[in-house]
């Protein structure tokens, strides 16, 4: 198994855990799509924080997908229109890149104090199982390997961030009988 794959099933199985998400991932190919754009314009961002802030700067991506899975769910007719890379850039200036997670939580999701608590721990220990596994990669820092490696994780973080807020939201993917 790939590296990216090993990710998803890491995280996947912790996160059903946790139930924050179905045995059966949800698809919202609207916002997997938004990939491309969204990863070049977290990238700089996460890319300047990985060095001091790793947890963080795996974590926040998250917070992007379950704030991109809420607009889908809330108004994608208008979003859609806007673009991944507007979007995210519109969830980091609101507050800064330091506090797109409270701004996400509190102001997008619309979270109590006490879920906003809970949400936190399990992106903290998604973003953390993840810096784990790059870490245990052996790859060179700086690196086109390490930047692709960087790369597929945040992928995998963003779209276990939008199932994570799909769940919340009710979207449930069982078997029809």
């Amino acid at each position: 198994m790939d590296f990216e794959s090993n990710i998803k099933e890491d995280l996947h199985k912790y996160l059903v855990s946790q139930t924050r998400i179905d045995e059966h991932l949800p698809e919202c190919p609207d916002l997997e799509e938004w990939w491309p754009t969204v990863a070049r314009a977290y990238l700089p961002d996460g890319l300047r924080e990985f060095k001091d802030y790793p947890v963080t700067s795996l974590g926040w991506i998250m917070f992007v997908g379950m704030a991109l899975a809420k607009y889908w769910d809330v108004d994608w007719e208008k979003f859609s229109k806007e673009g991944g890379a507007v979007v995210y850039a519109s969830l980091r200036d609101a507050r800064g890149f330091d506090n797109l997670d409270d701004y996400v939580l509190q102001d997008v999701l619309g979270v109590d104090e006490k879920e906003g608590e809970e949400i936190m721990k399990v992106v903290a220990e998604c973003a953390q199982r993840t810096y784990a596994a790059i870490m245990k990669s052996g790859l060179e820092p700086g690196t086109q390997e390490a930047m692709k490696l960087y790369v597929a994780a945040l992928h995998q973080l963003y779209l276990m961030g939008i199932g994570m807020e799909l769940n919340a939201l009710g979207y449930h993917m069982t078997q029809l009988q």
